[in-house]
């Protein structure tokens, strides 16, 4: 039984959010139609019961995309799907999909010779009184069989290529993986009232970039088969 099965209003559709081409294409394979034409940038192609949102790569294509595809009574969720990067590969290996409980604006803010000052308690929350937005329960009992892993996933700018920056990151959000989308997707399916969720099928380590390991392809492997089961 698939999530809109058990988490949609007959007529409903799910909105599923990516960034890059190959996502797309993964999750076109995963639906069963790999022909399918990507659409332009913020704009979406329905198969069977799925809008797939083409949203371009970063936090604000990813927010003014979501904003302006999703509606209420025709979408029953919003689900931010794609690849991304590991803390820490023991709990989250390359291939595997990670289920996000929250998603963390973890870079928006000001650094200091204190160190990292987020926005929240700069007083300019980004997300109601927080910078992180919280995936809805119900999503994350229906997705969290398909998943190997479940933990907050950060949103950032820039990706962590050193070991510094990826401590960081991940400390600063008690995060096991990263994307450069979800949290902004979140914040703009709440804005609209329609539940949200991520998953990121892991495709590489991160820190030192001289060090890091991917596996791109196995990890569209798996974001294609999870999408064969929605």
């Amino acid at each position: 039984m698939g999530v809109l099965d058990t988490f949609g209003s007959p007529g409903t559709r799910l909105l599923l959010a990516v960034a890059a081409p190959a996502e797309f294409r993964a999750v076109a394979r995963g639906l069963g139609r790999p022909d399918t034409k990507m659409p332009e940038r913020w704009q979406f192609v329905t198969i069977g019961r799925m809008d797939v949102l083409c949203t371009g790569v970063s936090k604000s294509n990813a927010a003014a995309a979501v904003a302006i595809a999703a509606r209420p009574g025709t979408h029953a969720a919003v689900l931010s799907i794609g690849i991304g990067g590991a803390y820490d590969p023991a709990l989250a290996p390359i291939g595997s999909l990670v289920l996000g409980t929250r998603s963390v604006f973890v870079d928006e803010g000001a650094a200091t010779p204190q160190g990292f000052i987020g926005c929240a308690e700069l007083g300019f929350p980004v997300s109601s009184a927080t910078d992180v937005v919280i995936a809805d329960p119900r999503l994350l009992n229906l997705l969290g069989p398909l998943c190997s892993a479940s933990g907050p996933i950060t949103t950032v700018s820039t990706c962590s290529g050193t070991d510094e920056l990826a401590r960081a990151y991940a400390a600063r959000g008690e995060a096991i993986a990263e994307g450069m989308e979800g949290a902004a997707v979140g914040l703009a399916a709440a804005g609209v009232g329609i539940p949200f969720a991520e998953v990121r099928a892991i495709s590489n380590t991160t820190g030192d970039r001289s060090r890091q390991v991917w596996d791109i392809p196995r990890a569209l492997e798996a974001l294609c088969g999870l999408v064969g089961r929605l």
